[in-house]
């Protein structure tokens, strides 16, 4: 005898017709046309500033960048399931969850243009800076849920990482404390299919999810690009941690459109054939398929959409170019919290390294 096959939760098809009989349904009925015009503005609009960023990092005013192409509904819907004193600890590439979250966009780039090792203040938004250590962040939420929880806080802290991070030491024993102590996190994982240049299936040959379930955590799989159904997962989620249910595991099932970093050229490991499924499952045009379906549309509505997309990428443009360069001795800074004489040394020696440029003949 064979399990019942479990296939992930879905409520718009990538056609956009609605599925009908799921019990998640009930979750997200109060989602009006307004609303649905409000999800689908967030990812028109962070999905312009992850192009806008790009091309600021090729023309050499970004140093790097992580684009979220793709991973729209997942980070959006799930960003929205949120409540304003929810804590979110975020990789590097959650850039619609920054913009749910209400960060300025020209706070973003200091990070990324290297003039900074932080862009925002997170307790101002509930929100971490970008990660770069893989799967760190697990450990983080699931000790601040702690915290919370013994502070008397009735919230949700949700924890942000990719497929890959899944096989990395820090995700298992956030996810082994968090059971034992039932702390209220919710795990969020965007199964993007690539950890870099590795597919999925290298990290694991069974679902995500049911990693999860094997230190008796709650785990659902869900269509990451049906920003429906991810809201709808996710407010479980985030209302079973804030009434004191312990943790959950929501894997997204979404695709990286584009490179791991500006850094990476994706041709190289995956073709265009294994892209082009995915493209015809674009969370954007399901939703704007949905509204034209549901006379949610017109083109006075796209016209206010992409104008305020225009003015957020303006402002993450502005952002960026407003940013002078580092001093090239703030390398140095901030590595130790007190003076130490090896730091000191080398300080010196680079400090003369440069000088010698200045008083060089010309």
């Amino acid at each position: 005898m064979t399990d019942k096959k479990v296939y992930p939760v879905q409520l718009v098809q990538p056609d956009g017709r609605r599925v009908h009989g799921s019990p998640y349904a009930d979750t997200v009925a109060d989602v009006d046309t307004e609303e649905l015009r409000g999800l689908y503005a967030d990812m028109v609009a962070i999905r312009r500033l992850d192009a806008e960023a790009t091309a600021l990092q090729r023309q050499g005013q970004l140093g790097i960048w992580a684009p979220c192409l793709g991973q729209e509904a997942a980070q959006v819907g799930s960003a929205r399931a949120l409540h304003p004193d929810d804590y979110v600890f975020t990789s590097y590439r959650e850039h619609g969850v920054a913009y749910c979250r209400g960060v300025d966009p020209g706070q973003w780039p200091r990070l990324w243009r290297g003039v900074s090792l932080s862009c925002w203040d997170p307790d101002e938004y509930a929100m971490t800076n970008p990660a770069i250590v893989v799967g760190a962040q697990g450990l983080h939420a699931v000790g601040y849920a702690l915290g919370a929880h013994l502070d008397g806080a009735e919230i949700a802290t949700v924890a942000y990482f990719g497929d890959g991070a899944t096989s990395q030491g820090d995700i298992a024993e956030a996810l082994g404390f968090a059971a034992g102590w039932g702390t209220g996190v919710v795990f969020f994982c965007q199964n993007n299919q690539w950890a870099i240049s590795e597919p999925v299936q290298v990290q694991s040959p069974i679902p995500l999810a049911q990693r999860a379930t094997g230190y008796g955590i709650p785990s659902v799989q869900v269509d990451g690009n049906d920003v429906l159904a991810v809201l709808a997962v996710t407010r479980g989620a985030v209302a079973r941690a804030r009434d004191g249910g312990g943790p959950s595991f929501v894997e997204a099932l979404t695709y990286r459109m584009g490179p791991h970093t500006t850094s990476d050229d994706p041709t190289r490991y995956r073709s265009r054939a294994d892209v082009a499924p995915w493209q015809a499952r674009d969370p954007i045009e399901r939703i704007r398929r949905l509204l034209i379906a549901e006379d949610g549309w017109d083109d006075g509505v796209d016209a206010q959409v992409h104008e305020h997309a225009e003015a957020t990428a303006a402002a993450f443009r502005a952002g960026t170019l407003a940013l002078g360069d580092p001093e090239p001795t703030a390398l140095f800074d901030h590595v130790y919290s007190r003076a130490h004489p090896l730091l000191d040394e080398e300080r010196t020696r680079f400090t003369d390294y440069l000088r010698s440029f200045e008083e060089a003949p010309s």
